[in-house]
């Protein structure tokens, strides 16, 4: 094994004991679109616009099971994920891919967030072929390996659909308020 194989190993690893973002069952629960900071949505819209999703994921091939809340609100000229929290059971990969995009998505924009997630899909689709671009993924590259084992490919990807699905509820129930 090389040297950055065994890097990326070790981040794994201590991605999926130390669970970045793995605290959802502690945090109260919220409707997806629901206001974030405890105001109501009349509140809000007079202050800043924020709003939840919620998705739950499983992966029936290995049973590796996530439910993933992203937040969004209103940074600078436009809208940001605030915050992600999830909760989940299943393998090293999974839990890691789900630590490692939490720490990743907060600030992000909604388009920058999806792009990475496109990026990251493709790089799991190609079977090893294509190499992660280590400056969009950052330690989400660690992970990349996992594209040469395609039963393995889900429980990396996981947290990344329900990031996705999450994102796009929250925006959904955004365009809502907002005509509201």
């Amino acid at each position: 094994m090389s040297g950055l194989d065994s890097l990326y190993q070790q981040l794994i690893l201590e991605h999926s004991k130390a669970r970045s973002g793995g605290d959802l069952a502690k945090l109260p629960a919220a409707a997806a679109g629901a206001p974030t900071t405890g105001q109501s949505r009349t509140e809000q819209s007079s202050t800043e616009q924020s709003s939840t999703g919620q998705s739950h994921q499983l992966n029936p091939i290995c049973g590796d099971e996530i439910t993933l809340r992203l937040s969004l609100g209103t940074a600078g000229d436009g809208q940001a994920v605030t915050e992600i929290h999830w909760d989940g059971d299943g393998c090293a990969i999974s839990m890691a891919s789900a630590s490692i995009l939490s720490e990743m998505a907060p600030g992000m924009s909604p388009a920058s967030l999806r792009h990475m997630i496109d990026h990251f899909r493709e790089l799991m689709r190609s079977r090893g072929k294509l190499e992660a671009d280590e400056e969009l993924l950052q330690d989400a590259a660690a992970l990349a390996g996992v594209a040469k084992y395609p039963a393995r490919v889900k429980c990396a990807m996981l947290a990344w659909v329900a990031a996705e699905d999450a994102l796009r509820q929250a925006e959904a129930s955004q365009g809502v308020s907002q005509a509201l």
